[in-house]
């Protein structure tokens, strides 16, 4: 083998064994911004990292439509070109998901989804979990009137994130003031405005979560140009602790998602329903971790 330069033909041994030792990761074309998240990159880093380390080539394609209709995720499944298919919430689409199920093929979404909840397996963070746990510390520190900025509300997991926040807020026994509910487009001027005029009421909060760093680096930005002074007068958490938490004056406070455990459990499923034909789903949520800074009189 070594003198001929011989290697073997992976088309053949694909034919022979009927496995195209691939899995598929689809994106969301619609996203213009998908592949300057930093988390999104991480959990592929993990995709890639378990593919490869068990003899899988990773094979990333856009969710669109193609000719006659046939989306790009249907031609990767008729013409068996990966095994199985890691997809976003946003791609879950009845047909499509009926079509999978009818032909066994293996899949998992990466993100809690909306529809085929039960029928499908899924990984995502405990959104719920990380906005209790940043509640349940800022009313340790003393704060009382805890405003919540977020966008993208059609999006489950920023549905969940909210929930979250009422359910810390009433395990607290605070009230839930539907003021202190920043719902705004993803719109940075937005973030600024709504923070200002809500601190230029009679009864500001004395607290923000917010659920992104873009929104809290506004968020931030408002609260010094009403010269209140973070954490003594306000206290402030954001998700995620990436890319920009830490750097920020003062170094914010964060609910630290790991995104990379997030990718990695959802190829490690895939590979199960692949090699051992396992058809049974589960659901599983990645437990977040509050990091402490100075934002938050820590």
């Amino acid at each position: 083998m070594e003198e001929l330069h011989y290697h073997p033909n992976s088309l053949a041994r694909n034919f022979a064994n009927g496995s195209s030792y691939a899995m598929g990761l689809v994106i969301d074309a619609k996203d213009e911004n998908t592949f300057s998240n930093a988390f999104f990159n991480r959990s592929v880093f993990a995709i890639e990292t378990v593919a490869q380390n068990n003899g899988y080539n990773l094979l990333i394609v856009n969710d669109r439509d193609g000719i006659d209709s046939i989306s790009s995720i249907e031609k990767l499944v008729f013409e068996r070109k990966v095994d199985g298919l890691i997809l976003p919430p946003s791609t879950i689409k009845p047909k499509l998901i009926k079509k999978f199920l009818e032909l066994e093929f293996p899949f998992v979404v990466l993100g809690e989804p909306k529809l085929f909840k039960t029928e499908s397996s899924w990984v995502d963070v405990n959104n719920k979990q990380g906005s209790e746990n940043a509640i349940e510390h800022l009313v340790s520190k003393g704060y009382k009137r805890i405003a919540y900025v977020y966008d993208e509300k059609n999006n489950l997991f920023e549905q969940n994130r909210l929930e979250g926040y009422k359910n810390g807020l009433k395990k607290a026994g605070l009230k839930i003031n539907d003021e202190y509910i920043i719902e705004t487009p993803r719109d940075k001027e937005k973030y600024y405005e709504e923070t200002v005029k809500i601190l230029s009421g009679s009864n500001p909060p004395d607290a923000f979560l917010c659920s992104n760093n873009d929104i809290a680096f506004h968020v931030l930005k408002a609260i010094k140009a009403k010269q209140f002074i973070v954490p003594d007068q306000i206290g402030m958490i954001t998700f995620d602790n990436y890319p920009i938490a830490e750097y920020m004056d003062p170094p914010l406070s964060v609910i630290d998602v790991d995104t990379y455990a997030l990718g990695e459990q959802v190829a490690n499923i895939l590979l199960q329903k692949i090699e051992r034909n396992n058809s049974s789903n589960q659901h599983t949520l990645i437990s977040t971790k509050l990091i402490l800074r100075e934002s938050t009189n820590d």
